[in-house]
């Protein structure tokens, strides 16, 4: 059996999960769709039916991360429908996709989470050697949210679905119980949060470049992260907390249930239950320890075996 990675060249976390696939499973996976079995299509939005069509002879798992439009005349419904005819599987990294998507086709789905790589996202103990590194305080109380918050080109409206009017509302409030909160944020397209913070004269360190060695010591600095998205196909940040051993709250988005104690997960529709959250450290981290190299990866290896032997 041999399984051929579909491109995506994105810079994005699927570009990452593709490579750490392909070293950790190398007798298994061709660079070369024609010397396939099977053609994991992990980055379904750049795969026309068109594309697809080539490989009628192969089996084709597709990924579906999230769905957000589930509108029959939706842009993602449109595309599940005409490529269902050419996929032999698909793939969901959270239940809830799962939910949406099985109205939608009559072939096997597949849920399993993305693994996490605990040589990238691990806990450090010089936290204070961090903070000074960074230019923090001790009694500094950081908070971080290390994903984009604004749509391509328009850099001024919120990209809703990720919740950064939620995020605002809950610094804000924070803020007032405690003005040595400061902010720390990562990645690109975060400029409507960075308005939102000087509007509200809330202190932040904005760290736009950062490497995977970067990024997990942001993470170690922390004392909370917060996911506050209204839809989410993971979020990664749920396991990589879980592995640095940051504090994290979060909606009741993706694998939250799943890695997450129940205290630690509020709902984005009444903000005030936020605050009767508390972090459950070990939790998240003996859940997303189960998601590590190379057990997160086994279910697909079965994966792809029953669609082989299928």
């Amino acid at each position: 059996m041999k399984i051929y990675l579909t491109k995506i060249n994105e810079s994005w976390i699927i570009d990452r999960i593709k490579n750490e696939w392909t070293v950790n499973n190398k007798k298994i996976t061709t660079k070369n769709p024609y010397f396939s079995n099977i053609i994991w299509d992990i980055a379904p939005w750049a795969s026309k039916p068109t594309y697809l069509k080539k490989f009628k002879n192969k089996k084709i798992i597709q990924s579906i991360y999230h769905i957000e439009n589930i509108s029959p005349e939706g842009r993602e419904i449109k595309n599940i429908k005409e490529n269902d005819n050419f996929i032999d599987g698909y793939h969901v990294i959270s239940k809830k996709t799962k939910e949406v998507l099985q109205n939608f086709t009559k072939k096997t789905i597949f849920y399993l989470p993305l693994w996490v790589n605990q040589d990238i996202w691990y806990n450090k103990s010089n936290k204070n050697e961090l903070r000074a590194n960074f230019g923090f305080t001790r009694s500094d109380y950081l908070v971080g949210s290390f994903q984009r918050d604004t749509e391509g080109s328009d850099l001024t409206s919120p990209k809703l679905v990720k919740g950064p009017d939620i995020f605002i509302e809950i610094v804000k409030n924070l803020y007032k119980k405690n003005n040595k909160l400061r902010v720390v944020l990562t990645g690109k397209r975060r400029d409507y949060v960075i308005s939102e913070l000087k509007k509200n004269n809330i202190p932040y360190r904005y760290f736009e470049m950062t490497n995977f060695s970067m990024m997990n010591d942001l993470y170690n600095i922390l004392d909370l992260y917060l996911i506050t998205s209204r839809l989410e196909g993971g979020p990664q940040a749920l396991v990589e907390c879980g592995q640095t051993r940051t504090p994290v709250i979060s909606t009741d988005v993706g694998i939250a249930r799943e890695i997450l104690a129940a205290e630690s997960i509020f709902d984005y529709k009444n903000i005030s239950s936020f605050n009767d959250t508390s972090p459950n450290v070990e939790k998240a981290y003996i859940e997303s320890s189960k998601l590590t190299i190379p057990n997160g990866m086994l279910g697909y290896v079965d994966m792809f075996n029953k669609v082989y032997e299928g």
